[in-house]
């Protein structure tokens, strides 16, 4: 989409097969200058600033969306591991650029026990069936959310049977309060920081429980 958009783009990921689906979409669409310019690189977000050579003082905006952050584990138990990846983060980003970066409602999550009951805003969730959740406490503390889902497939034929699709994902659960102070850390307090629920204006405890916060972080030094 920023492609389109006529954005310059550089996108990173530690997954081959992310890397794989990235790279066959810029070759079956090379004929368009834009994705014709798209850099693509290998990168771990914890030796970012090795694997990635940033364009003068940085990026105009860095994006990590999709709850994507939440799946680096905190292995050490001191969240040591989400640290430096957000300073590392935050160092691709100059003076004046923006991060956005987001994570599921995992207040909501921890409080009630269910994901919040709104409308993904990154997949179809209408196909989904049921999601089980799975909350595992490590000295009395959330260490992990496991979400099992269960998504109702429609049929490829006419008159066929929708079939059941079932997988697991886990991740670290960030509060919105705790991961807040985590981003100012990173831009060590010079930043300008707010935070969106859905996309949408949040005020907290507002009556509508969005399924993710989004922090938009301005850097500011």
């Amino acid at each position: 989409m920023l492609l389109e958009e006529g954005f310059q783009v550089t996108s990173v990921d530690a997954s081959d097969k992310m890397l794989k689906y990235a790279l066959k979409e810029r070759w079956e669409r090379r004929k368009e200058e834009p994705f014709d310019r798209w850099v693509i690189e290998e990168a771990n977000w914890l030796t970012l600033e090795k694997d990635l050579e940033k364009p003068g003082d940085g990026f105009d905006a860095v994006i990590c969306l999709g709850n994507s952050f939440a799946h680096l584990p905190d292995f050490k138990g001191d969240q040591s591991d989400h640290k430096l990846a957000l300073r590392n983060i935050a160092s691709m980003v100059r003076p004046g650029g923006v991060l956005v970066i987001d994570h599921r409602n995992y207040d909501h999550i921890l409080a009630t026990g269910c994901a919040p009951p709104g409308k993904n805003i990154y997949y179809k969730s209408d196909l989904t069936k049921d999601i089980t959740t799975s909350v595992l406490l490590v000295n009395n503390k959330a260490h992990m959310v496991t979400l099992d889902y269960t998504v109702q497939v429609p049929p490829t034929e006419a008159g066929a049977d929708p079939e059941l699709s079932k997988f697991r994902l886990s991740y670290y659960p960030h509060r919105l309060e705790a991961f807040t102070a985590l981003l100012k850390g990173a831009f060590q307090g010079k930043c300008q920081h707010s935070v969106l629920g859905d996309f949408q204006p949040y005020t907290p405890g507002q009556a509508h429980v969005p399924c993710y916060f989004i922090h938009v972080v301005k850097k500011t030094g």
